[in-house]
């Protein structure tokens, strides 16, 4: 690399692209979910439809998050965050612009094609800009801000649906891409994987058997769970997921080395993200729509009384990036995703059609900090589990297994919630609402059973080396 290339990769200004970039695919996750109502009223659609407005985005998103790496490590990761940056911007517009919600679900799926490129690479790019001694506070300023597209996607979305339309939600993210693309092409440098392969039949099995679980799963409650194309989705899904598996294992060069899953870290920290963001999203999903249609908030009000939840890692999470440099990541974020248990389940026992705000507030705010401590150390662990050549296929990994989880997590609750209540009256969404947030809750639970399984670390003069790295530094060796 090139003395000018250094300098235009400098760590402040990939700090800044990487961590703007990365709000802005976090912040389509859940800047819907408060426009839900106003969405329906305007353009249509029942439960399923509304559904598809979140899960079309992080479906196509979660999918395509290991090949959008791949892509970046093949032909640079610079130029392909670059192309990943175009779609998502473009797509956003043509959302705001949709005229029925077939078509807005189709630009959401678009949207998650650009992200699931654009989005792996801000953490390749900022790994590969920050000195290692320094990587924990920058993890915790980019979780910082990924914390708080998080906590303001409610309220971004809520107080544009109110005193604009919900159209503005999408407009929000033209002026940031268009500012950010020639900032990325000067600031930025560019880098590429070590031997890096495309692996279009790994990407195929994974993307169909993804796509064939979540619209089971979608599609279950609505045409019932012994429909034909509900059973052949959950069946074929199933079956593609176990090929993919196969693949892993078989191919020379396969998108996602199973290999990497020997390691208890690496597999620690993914089934930990999986089932985090499973629990957490199918609870926001659902909570922001009761805190519309059963208290009756305006979008803002809404937005705004989600705050103490959403909002707490803007707050938490740099210190919980320091914190893990220090103590390791694994005691924060168990810490974290048990706490947001209880939150959870403190939710579950207090929810009514009537209930005062001041009797949530204690379990929005165990939950914020539960949510808070996770973010940045969970970065950390990802790319600390594997090879710096394998960081980026690593990064993406991750950031699918969590996508995958918030797609499931909203298809799974809302069946549970479909289940057991509905929309007919305040009393019938709470009866719904309830036994979700306990699966939620329960979930999140077997997160932090999950993150115990990370190896503790121990301490080689001043760098903190996990206890258990062998598997997969020998088998790389290989």
């Amino acid at each position: 690399m090139s003395q000018q290339t250094a300098r235009r990769g400098g760590a402040v200004w990939a700090l800044v692209i990487t961590s703007v970039a990365g709000f802005m695919a976090a912040l389509d996750n859940l800047v819907v979910t408060t426009a839900l109502p106003s969405i329906r009223k305007d353009l249509g659609g029942a439960l399923d439809d509304l559904e598809w407005t979140v899960s079309a985005y992080t479906l196509t998103f979660a999918v395509l998050l290991m090949f959008g790496a791949a892509l970046g490590d093949r032909f640079g990761r610079r130029r392909l965050f670059l192309a990943g940056l175009t779609v998502f911007t473009g797509a956003s517009a043509a959302a705001a612009m949709a005229p029925g919600i077939g078509s807005l679900i189709a630009a959401r799926a678009v949207q998650g094609v650009g992200a699931a490129v654009m989005m792996p690479l801000t953490l390749t790019l900022l790994t590969a800009a920050v000195p290692a001694a320094r990587r924990g506070m920058a993890y915790g300023i980019w979780g910082a801000v990924n914390g708080l597209a998080v906590a303001s996607g409610p309220l971004i979305g809520g107080s544009l649906t109110e005193h604009i339309s919900w159209h503005w939600i999408f407009w929000l993210n033209v002026p940031l891409g268009v500012a950010l693309l020639p900032l990325a092409r000067l600031r930025l440098a560019e880098s590429r994987g070590a031997g890096a392969r495309l692996d279009l039949p790994g990407t195929l099995l994974v993307s169909g058997g993804l796509f064939g679980i979540v619209y089971g799963l979608v599609r279950g409650p609505v045409d019932g769970w012994t429909g034909s194309l509900v059973l052949t989705g959950l069946i074929a899904g199933a079956a593609l997921l176990v090929g993919f598996m196969l693949h892993g294992v078989r191919s020379e060069n396969p998108m996602l080395p199973m290999r990497l899953f020997r390691s208890r870290a690496f597999s620690g920290i993914n089934a930990a993200s999986l089932l985090m963001f499973l629990g957490m999203f199918g609870s926001i999903f659902l909570l922001s729509q009761y805190m519309q249609g059963v208290l009756g908030y305006s979008p803002t009000e809404a937005g705004l009384r989600m705050l103490p939840w959403t909002g707490m890692p803007m707050l938490v999470a740099p210190v919980a990036g320091i914190l893990s440099d220090r103590v390791g990541g694994r005691p924060v974020v168990a810490t974290g995703l048990f706490l947001q248990a209880v939150g959870l389940g403190y939710m579950a026992s207090v929810v009514t059609a009537d209930v005062s705000y001041g009797a949530q507030l204690p379990g929005l705010i165990i939950s914020g900090i539960g949510m808070a401590l996770f973010f940045a150390p969970a970065s950390n662990l990802v790319m600390s589990s594997v090879l710096p050549e394998e960081q980026g296929i690593a990064s993406g990994a991750n950031n699918a297994l969590r996508e995958v989880g918030g797609a499931l997590g909203i298809a799974v609750m809302s069946s549970i919630f479909s289940a057991q209540g509905g929309y007919e009256s305040a009393q019938a969404f709470v009866d719904g609402l309830r036994p979700a947030l306990v699966v939620g809750s329960a979930v999140v639970a077997l997160a932090g059973i999950a993150a115990l399984v990370i190896p503790a670390r121990r301490r080689t003069g001043q760098a903190a080396v996990a206890m258990e790295p062998a598997p997969v530094l020998e088998t790389a060796a290989r």
